[in-house]
């Protein structure tokens, strides 16, 4: 089909269903996409002690390999859908699958630290460009209601279910051949995904009223956040109460205080403060936040205790984490939603994070000595059925006191408190990982104890984020008014 049938408002009604019945073929590429973007969240946390040996990182600045992705995704969220919104969805889905292919290969490629972490950030660049008008092509492609709740199941379960397929690739990958295949194999996916986009994606016309960018706001709270997790993450190095780790702090707070001043000066601004008075909104994004600390950091040191303590290998890992993924994957497809629908947003919220909360308190007591069914499956379990449970009320909450045309807005929100979340917690319980597994080598305690001794502390802290954001949903969400649960469901953006 050509572009301009596929622009023209005067194409003719075959030419009309032709591109109606290509929707869906639309969506898997889309989904392909996202996939990638996915994979590359979980990938790489079963590579990461084969690189911290092989690019010579210490315990702490291994974080950073992650931290840097999640920085620059989260903190070009919100940018990102609203560049789609003024130069058109599918170019800007095409710039940032190619921005995030490139950089892949520049991570493969990478031989130094500086320029891992480097490509790292530009491929966190290009996958908050990719999702966030990835939903907004959503959007774009399924109008009825019946129809956007089925291809967002599909896209919910793509999102899901990739962390599983990340986590078990990424040991292939590690076992089989090496580390750098963890990003290469992004090659082929991103090449095929432009081919099929530019086929199958129809391009259609900005209709924004303002040409507006708020790019100084977007630069102003990446930065901010950026350098505090650089200061927490150095700050058992340097000292907590030296003055670089100080000073870093100061700068970043200074930083965040000129962003929410930006905020309320601009016409349109990237994250419009006004939303925050609506208290689901607000409440959801904390609630986001401590969750996300939690799961991050999770994921990251669970990977490290698996190999470093128990002495797993990679593709022992991706397995370990299969259940998790997979129980994950299955609550995408509408059980959460259900529950939602029957229990309403309060109860499957609090109930999901407390069971995350129980699962990281089983994995604070794993041993040097732990057993796969005993020490790790169990708290797998809960943490999937946790996280499944949880992951559709948080985003309803977030939704439910706003309108139809900001729903889109608000789910930009709370996406991105999940990666700054997620990022400053993982910064957070790495450094008290590090920090208490230092002091007991110190005290004469051997390595083995000691590294099981600081991921069991961060855990438990970890448990602490998960049953406060328990209880503040529980005691601060509001019930849903003037629009039912279900039909937030099926509109769900």
């Amino acid at each position: 089909m050509s572009k301009a049938l596929i622009d023209s408002p005067t194409a003719t009604p075959p030419r009309r269903h032709a591109h109606h019945d290509r929707r869906w073929l639309a969506l898997l590429v889309l989904c392909l996409g996202v996939l990638m973007i996915v994979l590359d969240t979980t990938i790489v946390n079963v590579a990461l002690p084969s690189i911290q040996t092989d690019l010579k990182f210490s315990a702490t600045s291994l974080a950073w390999v992650v931290n840097a992705y999640m920085l620059t995704y989260g903190g070009f969220l919100l940018l990102g859908g609203r560049l789609g919104d003024l130069y058109g969805h599918r170019r800007l889905f095409l710039l940032g699958i190619v921005v995030f292919t490139l950089a892949s290969l520049a991570c493969g490629l990478s031989t130094t630290q500086a320029a891992l972490v480097i490509a790292r950030c530009v491929q966190g660049l290009g996958g908050a460009v990719v999702t966030a008008v990835a939903l907004s092509l959503i959007m774009d492609l399924f109008t009825e209601a019946a129809d956007r709740a089925k291809a967002m199941g599909v896209y919910g379960f793509v999102c899901a279910g990739g962390g599983s397929l990340g986590a078990m690739l990424g040991g292939v990958l590690t076992s089989s051949l090496s580390w750098h295949w963890v990003f290469l194999v992004n090659l082929p996916i991103g090449i095929g995904v432009i081919v099929l986009s530019l086929r199958l994606l129809p391009a259609v016309s900005s209709e924004a009223a303002s040409r507006h960018l708020d790019v100084l706001g977007a630069v102003t709270v990446t930065a901010a956040l950026m350098l505090a997790v650089y200061a927490i993450v150095n700050g058992n190095e340097l000292g907590w109460t030296s003055q670089r780790t100080l000073g870093q702090l100061l700068i970043a707070i200074a930083l965040l205080a000129t962003f929410l001043l930006i905020e309320t000066r601009v016409s349109t601004p990237l994250m419009p403060l006004r939303l925050f008075k609506l208290r689901n909104l607000a409440v959801s994004n904390i609630v986001g936040v401590l969750w996300a600390a939690a799961m991050f950091a999770w994921f990251f040191l669970s990977a490290l205790y698996m190999q470093l303590v128990l002495g797993y290998n990679p593709m022992e890992v991706g397995l370990a984490f299969l259940p998790a993924n997979l129980i994950m994957a299955v609550f995408s497809l509408g059980i959460s939603a259900k529950l939602v629908m029957r229990f309403g947003i309060r109860r499957p919220l609090a109930f999901g994070l407390l069971m995350a909360a129980a699962g990281l308190l089983l994995f604070a007591r794993a041993p040097v000595g732990g057993h796969f069914l005993i020490d790790i499956l169990p708290g797998m379990v809960l943490l999937g059925l946790g996280a499944g449970i949880a992951f559709n009320p948080v985003l309803l909450a977030a939704m439910s006191d706003v309108s139809a045309s900001e729903s889109g807005l608000a789910s930009g929100v709370v996406n991105t408190s999940f990666m700054m979340g997620g990022a400053l917690g993982l910064a957070v319980l790495a450094s008290l990982a590090a920090s208490r597994s230092e002091g007991l080598l110190t005290s004469g305690q051997p390595p083995l104890v000691a590294l099981a001794s600081g991921y069991q502390t961060a855990f438990l802290v970890g448990a602490c984020f998960a049953a406060l954001g328990a209880l503040l949903g529980a005691a601060l969400l509001r019930t849903t008014s003037g629009v039912t649960e279900s039909d937030q469901v099926a509109s769900m953006p």
